[in-house]
């Protein structure tokens, strides 16, 4: 695929559906797959960390999270023409798993809410199998690779934040046999219901960010790196 570059970060220009059929292809060749959500601030903060860029552009697919990547998409008249969140990204790869018989393994979060996570998808997607999972505070990574080893499982979602998440499958994914492998970050709270997401009026316009701002005044630093973003982007060649 045709990959768009903003400040020395590649951007996928696939849409959810784009990237569940290139998986099928990729999986059915044995290939192995990453996904990375990519926003403003973490791009920002790539400029000045080597090691991050090197992390997100290694990356089989860097989903446009965040509407600053599709404004900057416009603004130098890219194709990027929807985001893709990271939360809705492992939705539709919940959904093709259930729907093609594929094997998923989670890791990460507090055992409570990784648990209730699993608990809440199975509900949603009665045929899906959850083949294992381990909680976050789980320090023996050689029995983290077993289990997962064990359970043959095809896709698994590390929630442990961004890039410790990425980190952890770089190191690990050439060690099991799952084919795709997503950080999910704080994905395991909103199927579990501990973390609401902002309502889909705002999900739609792409203002998931506003709303955030509004209930989380606390954010407002952070989310400062939107209109540095687009001015970087906008005097950028």
């Amino acid at each position: 695929m045709q990959k768009e570059t903003y400040l020395g970060v590649d951007v996928s220009p696939l849409n959810y559906e784009e990237i569940i059929a290139d998986l099928r292809g990729r999986m059915a060749k044995g290939e192995k797959s990453t996904i990375i959500a990519v926003n403003p601030e973490k791009m920002i903060k790539a400029e000045t960390d080597a090691d991050l860029k090197q992390l997100i552009n290694e990356s089989t697919y860097q989903i446009p999270d965040g509407i600053g990547v599709l404004l900057a998409s416009k603004l130098k008249k890219g194709g990027i023409r929807s985001r893709v969140t990271g939360v809705d990204m492992m939705d539709r790869l919940l959904r093709f798993a259930a729907e093609e018989g594929k094997r998923v393994f989670f890791y990460g979060a507090k055992e409570e809410v990784v648990r209730a996570a699993k608990e809440n998808i199975e509900k949603k997607y009665p045929t899906i199998q959850i083949v294992g999972y381990e909680n976050g505070y789980e320090k023996d990574n050689d029995k983290i690779v077993r289990h997962i080893q064990e359970v043959n499982a095809d896709l698994v979602f590390v929630a442990m934040g961004s890039p410790r998440q990425e980190h952890w499958i770089r190191e690990n994914m050439h060690h099991v046999p799952a084919t795709v492998f997503q950080g999910v970050g704080g994905s395991f709270d909103v199927y579990a219901g501990h973390v609401k997401r902002a309502p889909e009026f705002f999900q739609k316009l792409g203002l998931e960010w506003f709303y955030r701002l509004i209930t989380q005044p606390s954010r407002f630093k952070r989310q400062l790196a939107l209109p540095r973003f687009l001015l970087k982007i906008l005097f950028s060649k």
